[in-house]
């Protein structure tokens, strides 16, 4: 595996840099300074002074926007190594898993009772690969895609509805664990059906994994004072540090290392949410669940 890049060196030479002009700066313009005092060209001075320090602030800049490019490519690098990992173990897992079933299920032979566990593992593999295309090909639609402002009006409790039996059927939850209440009946929202699938399939897929073995998730919506319908999926899970809440939807981004992580995922599910809320002109934020332990995640949509 390539190496992944460190931020140190290019932050210890952007600021080595910035401080080296700096000084260089101050001293050069305290010695001009002092010579148009002592000059009788003082203008002359003065003039090549102002040129001189317009110059060094453009340096300057220009050496602070390398250091900022540079640090985000280097971030976006290891974001992308860290989802190449995730992803091939999202691949090869199931992979493997399938071939061991396969393979038992040709070389030896099982009983009824073992057939029927092997075809419901196998058939759980299949569902996991098939998320897994689900994420990137969403992925990839929502990124070629340009925002447009949707016309359509769609009926928002039949979609938390699927969400959650989603949810709970994909991570084999008791159906319980999931708790949904739509204060208004026949609540709409402006966007696609589609998109809105994605983004309330994201939201509870994550609830409920992260709140496993014993998850409790609470699903409101409800029409705020501003007009606009605001759902909360609240969790019982490990929360999100509040140093880290801003940065859970760029896309790639997955807490703690891959290499350790339990949880299967690609870092691509609330990347995926904020960028469709974004385009259905909506907003979505991350928050602690106080005084309880879990994470909130809220998204307001324009109202139909």
């Amino acid at each position: 595996m390539e190496p992944r890049r460190s931020l140190g060196w290019p932050i210890l030479l952007g600021v080595v840099l910035i401080g080296s002009i700096i000084a260089l700066g101050v001293g050069w313009v305290l010695v001009s300074i002092a010579a148009a005092l002592g000059s009788e060209n003082a203008a002359f001075y003065w003039a090549v002074l102002g040129v001189g320090v317009a110059l060094l602030v453009l340096v300057l800049v220009g050496v602070i926007v390398y250091l900022a490019l540079t640090v985000k490519a280097i971030a976006l690098s290891q974001r992308q190594s860290n989802f190449i990992d995730s992803v091939t173990h999202e691949l090869k897992s199931p992979l493997a898993s399938l071939k061991l079933y396969l393979q038992t299920l040709t070389r030896r032979s099982v009983s009824p009772e073992q057939q029927a566990d092997f075809h419901r593992f196998m058939l759980q593999d299949v569902e996991r690969l098939d998320t897994l295309i689900d994420h990137l090909l969403d992925a990839a639609k929502t990124l070629q895609r340009r925002p447009a402002e949707s016309e359509e009006m769609t009926p928002l409790e039949p979609v938390l509805e699927r969400a959650c039996t989603t949810a709970v059927q994909r991570h084999g939850a008791a159906e319980a664990s999931v708790r949904l209440d739509c204060t208004e009946a026949g609540l709409q929202v402006r966007g696609r059906e589609a998109d809105l699938d994605i983004v309330f399939r994201n939201l509870l897929d994550n609830a409920v994994k992260y709140s496993l073995p014993d998850p409790h998730v609470e699903v409101t919506a409800q029409r705020a004072d501003s007009g606009k319908v605001v759902v909360r999926v609240a969790d019982n899970g490990p929360g999100i540090p509040i140093a880290q809440r801003s940065q859970v939807f760029r896309r790639f981004v997955r807490l703690g290392s891959e290499l350790e992580r339990s949880k299967p995922g690609t870092g691509l599910g609330l990347f995926l949410v904020r960028s469709l809320v974004k385009q259905l002109r909506g907003k979505v934020t991350v928050k602690g669940r106080f005084p309880d332990r879990g994470t909130v995640m809220e998204v307001e949509l324009p109202a139909g």
